[in-house]
């Protein structure tokens, strides 16, 4: 099973990429995340070792150690799922003496390493600045629907009251 260490320390990046450092704190990132402190110190260690961002002790928080546009995801993946560490791995303890068990193993590693290959390549492709800059869409998306029904309850209420005094006026 993939843990959602990655999904969590790309949260981490982002919340860091847009805020300044002082709102960086391991407990105000924690809050937006919905986890404890101590899961977004740890991810940060690993984040920091990466040379992904820097990390200051205390209430100083954390900034991105280069810009969001030169962090690909598959640099957070890399921080996050070492090189060694495989993303799909095949069950060691086959029986030899079955030809499935025999053979299988080595089929489904040269299948797994072909997917882990396409999936490397596509977090290349997206950077921590794509990915900050579709959240700001995001945000201008939701505030445009969201005022949308308000401006057409104000304008509906303001005629529907204009009619009302026009017709209170003969």
């Amino acid at each position: 099973m993939i843990a959602t260490r990655f999904a969590v320390s790309l949260h981490i990046l982002t919340l860091v990429a847009r805020g300044p450092t002082e709102q960086s704190t391991s407990a105000r990132l924690a809050w937006s995340i919905g986890t404890n402190p101590v899961v977004v110190r740890r991810l940060s260690g690993l984040l920091a070792r990466a040379g992904l961002i820097t990390v200051q002790r205390g209430p100083g928080g954390a900034s991105l150690s280069r810009p969001a546009s030169a962090i690909t995801l598959r640099d957070v993946w890399r921080a996050i799922h070492p090189e060694r560490e495989r993303v799909l791995r095949v069950h060691a303890r086959t029986n030899p003496a079955c030809p499935v068990g025999h053979r299988l193993p080595a089929t489904l590693r040269a299948r797994f390493e072909a997917a882990e290959a396409a999936l490397l390549g596509d977090l290349a492709s997206t950077t921590l600045a794509d990915l900050a800059a579709s959240q700001d869409a995001g945000e201008l998306e939701n505030a445009a629907a969201a005022a949308a029904p308000r401006a057409n309850g104000v304008s509906h209420a303001l005629s529907a009251n204009g009619a009302a005094q026009a017709a209170g006026a003969d």
